[in-house]
């Protein structure tokens, strides 16, 4: 009796734990998303520098040019920067003149918005959640129209100057900033 007892506190314990872990897992993904991800306008970061709360932000927002207000440091650029660069550059100008080894933390509190247009049922921005493809993209927007297309799709990728839409499969792959067309069928 005392063993079953046991076995069953320990799969309770499992079963409440199941969400705590994925969770974990899901934010592990998010992590090597941040380390390649280029920062950009809108995106929202936490900046912390440990043992000093003057200048910790729980939430700064980057502005339409990609940069923030930081004390002492006036201006901060973080747009095309991952955020592990924009720590050492906060590192690197706190460094000597204000701190003497400050140890900064910046993290990704949410990603800019991606856009869907053409032929869906709801078009506009919608935030960006790691792991999203056009399928996934689409099923956000409303889904299709009676008149879309089911085979053509077009992305325009943020970090494109020339702003060229590529042609794109329902598995293609969406960033934050990505602007996505569903065009019309003819028949």
């Amino acid at each position: 009796m005392q063993r079953l007892l046991s076995y069953m506190l320990v799969c309770l314990s499992l079963a409440a734990a199941a969400p705590i872990l994925a969770q974990g897992s899901a934010h592990t993904a998010d992590k090597s998303l941040d380390s390649i991800y280029r920062l950009g306008a809108g995106d929202l970061l936490s900046v912390q520098v440990f043992g000093e709360p003057d200048l910790s932000f729980a939430e700064i927002r980057l502005t339409d040019a990609g940069t923030f207000s930081y004390p002492f440091l006036d201006e901060v650029r973080a747009k095309g920067l991952t955020s592990a660069e924009v720590e050492a550059t906060i590192k690197a100008r706190l460094l000597g003149d204000y701190l003497i080894d400050p140890k900064v933390t910046v993290r990704i509190l949410e990603y800019r918005s991606f856009f869907v247009n053409g032929e869906v049922k709801r078009p506009g921005g919608y935030p960006f959640t790691p792991g999203l493809t056009l399928r996934k993209a689409i099923a956000i927007s409303g889904g299709f129209t009676e008149r879309a297309s089911r085979s053509k799709f077009y992305i325009i990728r943020d970090n494109d100057s020339k702003r060229t839409p590529v042609r794109s499969s329902l598995d293609s792959n969406i960033y934050p900033g990505d602007i996505v067309t569903v065009d019309e069928s003819f028949f």
